[in-house]
């Protein structure tokens, strides 16, 4: 049973709490090794790196974490409630068939589509307020946050930290994601499974795929660690052998696992070749795309509509967590218009930040104008402004190696891979930052850092 009420500590008391003489060797070890830390890591920021990562206690992150798990599962209730295959729920969401690529009509929504989320939250008040959920197999930055904390502890452990205080990484998603996928699929020891990417889309380091795949060395080891036989392949270049198996990298695969974004993959061959063998059965994929649909934000508006139907303790979850949400139509622009201030209208099946409009970032006629046409145009939530809290946190400058701290923005997307915790993905702000926390804004990247 998760507890409603618990009293959620500010975002900055596990680091305040701990010893300054520690907080401070913490910051200078970090800020003098930045370059290990960072090194091959995705941003765009050519100026700040992080000197230390952010913290948590165990404690919260437990809660958290159950919180996370007990909203996707009101999240895919709320959509089995109104449909029972993956064609019915696309139909309900207004998505065009073919949009969502590999996408079998027909298969029935089960709790098998769970298998792998990441929230977005934002802690507002103390209190953290999930405005998103990311339920997929594409779920980004696992590698990133991972290799950054475990550095991070490393650098500490060299220091001699870990003998004054424990500090420990949270636990890892890129581990976790295998034993998933292993588990999930039922693979035997040593398959050969291919991690699917699409090197045309838009992401640091994808525009040269060799020296990317280089970078993903780590990976690779991970998996064998686990069991599985990992090769990473561009999905432009998958081909079909004379049995109409999957062929990756010049040979056969057991097993596919998709990193990336069905509605937005780039059409080639390789994808065409990839629904040829998931239509005829000669590969399992992880995750399946009916995924996808489950993580359209209708369904904030879904779990709106039904909370108060919901027994007590779910009910309060989703008041105190979820901000409220409403589908974005032409009769809520009156309402729209007059609480300009307290409102943001998202795309439904959007991400990145791609065409959202904050109300109070916005000049009245603009915001008028804009929420507008997203109503006549349909498919854009209006979700309750949910002011991120500041949390302190320390940088270099990595033209003058200065030490700076700063009060910005942060969110925390916590993983859970086969319904178990796997570590999470912090997005900050830095030092002069505006309050949008994108890569293409110059977002930082981290994992999470426990103490007790």
């Amino acid at each position: 049973m998760i507890d409603v009420e618990y009293r959620w500590p500010a975002a900055s008391r596990a680091w305040l709490d701990l010893p300054d003489d520690v907080r401070a060797d913490m910051v200078a070890a970090g800020a003098r090794a930045w370059r290990e830390v960072f090194d091959g890591r995705a941003t765009y920021n050519e100026r700040w790196r992080l000197a230390r990562p952010p913290v948590m206690d165990e404690t919260s992150f437990s809660v958290l974490n159950a919180v996370s798990d007990r909203l996707a599962q009101l999240i895919f209730e709320a959509c089995r409630r109104r449909a029972g295959t993956a064609g019915d729920l696309r139909r309900l969401l207004g998505v065009a068939r073919g949009e969502t690529r590999l996408l079998d009509d027909d298969e029935p929504l089960t709790e098998a589509l769970l298998e792998a989320f990441r929230p977005d939250v934002l802690f507002s008040d103390g209190v953290p307020r999930f405005v998103e959920y990311n339920i997929d197999s594409s779920l980004g930055g696992a590698f990133d946050a991972d290799t950054t904390v475990r550095r991070f502890v490393e650098v500490y452990r060299r220091h001699g930290l870990t003998d004054r205080i424990r500090l420990e990484a949270a636990p890892s998603a890129v581990d976790r994601r295998f034993a998933a996928i292993r588990d999930g699929l039922a693979l035997p020891a040593g398959a050969r499974v291919a991690m699917l990417l699409d090197f045309d889309a838009e992401y640091p380091g994808l525009d040269d795929p060799e020296r990317f795949i280089r970078v993903l060395a780590p990976v690779v080891e991970r998996a064998a660690a686990l069991g599985l036989d990992l090769v990473i392949a561009p999905v432009s270049q998958l081909t079909l052998d004379a049995r109409s198996r999957l062929i990756a990298r010049g040979a056969p695969v057991d097993a596919v696992f998709r990193l990336f974004v069905p509605n937005r993959v780039t059409p080639s061959a390789g994808v065409d070749a990839l629904e040829t063998a998931l239509g005829v059965g000669t590969v399992p994929m992880w995750l399946s795309t009916a995924a996808w649909l489950i993580a359209n934000k209708t369904a904030f508006a879904w779990l709106w509509d039904d909370a108060d139907g919901l027994p007590a303790g779910d009910r309060d979850l989703v008041h105190r967590h979820v901000p409220q949400t409403w589908m974005l139509t032409v009769d809520l622009l009156d309402r729209a218009v007059a609480e300009q201030r307290d409102l943001v209208a998202k795309p439904a099946d959007g991400s990145a930040g791609a065409d959202v409009l904050i109300g109070r970032e916005c000049d009245v006629d603009v915001w008028r104008a804009g929420v507008r046409r997203a109503a006549e145009r349909g498919g854009f939530i209006l979700q309750r402004y949910v002011r991120a809290d500041d949390v302190p946190l320390d940088f270099v400058n990595i033209e003058t190696g200065e030490t700076v701290s700063a009060d910005v923005p942060y969110s925390i997307a916590p993983y859970l891979f086969g319904r178990e915790p796997a570590g999470a993905c912090i997005r900050t702000g830095f030092p002069g930052c505006d309050g949008v926390l994108n890569l293409a804004r110059g977002v930082l990247l981290s994992g999470l850092l426990l103490v007790d």
